[in-house]
């Protein structure tokens, strides 16, 4: 069934899944020991311009990010995110299962956390009844759909470092916020003064899987154990790491990321034309939010899937894949224009 639902509802790029086939070739030694695990970390360096940095390639984003998190803090720290962030909202408490800190949330109107909304909780350093404030962690990009500037991050990278706190970037779309701002990853990431990210696979055309990078050598020491106790070392780990040489070396992150990126704004100037349609938020990634009466949506449920979004004002969410085609797009706008004239 096609649907705007989710882009992990998508399918595998065929480069991707010829690239895990290949890979399916005689014996090769487990847990990451393997050439397509060396190539996969090469290609992440050429892309990053760095010899330094070790990619860790994992299986799924929340465990990605719980890693993450994990190599910046202690239990007595605390992470502040936005209130609508996918480690608050959509991952079940594992950042705070795992690491066993609590998430300070910040009500922001389009998912972006600023300076001025974080400053108010940077308190109680070093005062002992009160958890310690450690690390910043925005999406990239947001829940909402939403990207935050080079300049946007580098204002919140500076705010942390002043208070000897961590920027955590969760990147599970961040080939959607580099392709609409037009920057490389190194801009986005290591020139923003971010010290830990992720770059997402799993919702961009693979099959599965996350790279989570360390930009410092602190953070980066420890990543291996947490990966193992988080359940996330792959044993046949050339099948997973397999599909990032392609990704990365054959631009794939970035291409598919163009193609449900201008899918949505396709999308989304179509439906502008459409009466009694509130787009509620800028399009600035593969997402779309929007307000129709109840009853019109209801009806498009019958022949579409997707998600609520804000159920008290009917507010819905469409997210476009890099497998999105005219002809999902036009069949869509169609049967909207049907319910709504």
């Amino acid at each position: 069934m096609r649907s705007f639902g989710s882009d992990n509802n998508s399918g595998v790029h065929p480069t991707i899944m010829n690239a895990i086939v290949e890979s399916n070739t005689n014996h090769a030694i487990g847990y990451g020991d393997d050439d397509w695990t060396r190539k996969a970390e090469n290609a992440m360096q050429s892309l990053l311009e760095s010899e330094s940095i070790k990619p860790y390639f994992v299986f799924n984003g929340t465990g990605a990010n719980v890693i993450a998190l994990q190599a910046c803090l202690s239990s007595f720290h605390s992470i502040i995110c936005a209130s609508t962030a996918h480690i608050a909202v959509d991952e079940c408490g594992a950042p705070t299962k795992f690491t066993g800190c609590p998430l300070k949330e910040v009500e922001t109107p389009d998912g972006k956390l600023t300076p001025e909304l974080v400053s108010p909780l940077l308190h109680g350093f070093g005062f002992e009844h009160h958890s310690q404030p450690k690390v910043i962690a925005i999406s990239q990009t947001t829940e909402l759909g939403t990207a935050y500037t080079p300049q946007e991050v580098k204002e919140l990278a500076t705010l942390a470092h002043k208070h000897n706190m961590y920027l955590f970037v969760d990147g599970t779309r961040l080939s959607n916020a580099c392709d609409t701002l037009k920057v490389t990853l190194k801009e986005m990431t290591i020139d923003c003064g971010v010290d830990i990210f992720t770059l997402g696979g799993t919702k961009n055309g693979l099959m599965m899987g996350e790279a989570l990078i360390a930009l410092r050598p602190e953070l980066e020491k420890n990543l291996m154990y947490y990966r193992k106790q988080t359940c996330q070392l792959y044993s046949k780990m050339r099948y997973l790491s397999a599909q990032f040489i392609p990704y990365l070396n054959e631009n794939i992150w970035l291409e598919n990321a163009q193609k449900s990126n201008a899918a949505a704004q396709q999308l989304a100037t179509a439906m502008r034309e459409i009466k009694g349609i509130e787009i509620t938020q800028k399009v600035e990634s593969n997402a779309i939010f929007f307000i129709l009466p109840k009853e019109i949506t209801d009806e498009l449920r019958k022949h579409y899937f997707f998600y609520d979004w804000d159920e008290s004002r009917n507010e819905m969410r469409l997210v476009c894949s890099w497998d999105t085609t005219q002809k999902d797009i036009n069949d869509f706008i169609s049967y909207l224009e049907q319910l709504t004239n």
